[in-house]
């Protein structure tokens, strides 16, 4: 079911050629609007409007998307978190949430911080904490051999 509920995010408009065909059905007088719905499979409530805009305007063509939420930042901000992530590998978000609130005086969540560094490609984890051991891992072929190289225990023998 969750597949479901992501397709209706992304729904994309209904095609041009879809659009045209309504119209033309409704000038060969089809049927009514809700008629033609039926037919073609979409709303009511798309048939009115389709006709609504394309005798207002003419247009058919789908309305372009609002483009959602603006970001906070500018590209100057954006600049300003590249140099301080450069200058300051080891900040948590926290800190670089801090800095850039006094900067440019915008105030964010830690995840939105950490969205911001997703989109920009940079990593939340700057550096490791303590470097990488010399020791192999225990699922390594290397640390079960043994002296001679036979796995084989000889303890039966």
């Amino acid at each position: 079911m969750r597949e479901a509920d992501n397709s209706l995010v992304g729904m994309a408009a209904y095609s041009i050629d879809l659009r045209q065909k309504i119209l033309h059905a409704c000038a060969r007088r089809l049927g009514s609007q809700r008629a033609l719905a039926d037919l073609f499979g979409v709303s009511l409530s798309f048939v009115e409007k389709l006709f609504r805009r394309y005798r207002a305007t003419g247009d058919i063509l789908p309305k372009p998307r609002a483009g959602g939420q603006r970001p906070h930042l500018d590209i100057a901000g954006n600049t300003l978190i590249r140099q301080l992530v450069h200058d300051h590998p080891d900040m948590t978000l926290e800190e670089l949430c801090a800095r850039v609130a006094d900067a440019r005086g915008v105030r964010v969540s830690v995840a939105t911080r950490c969205r911001v560094l997703q989109r920009l490609g940079l990593p939340r984890k700057k550096s490791h904490s303590t470097p990488v051991s010399a020791t192999p891992h225990a699922s390594s072929k290397r640390a079960r051999t043994t002296v001679g190289g036979s796995r084989r225990s000889t303890a039966g023998a």
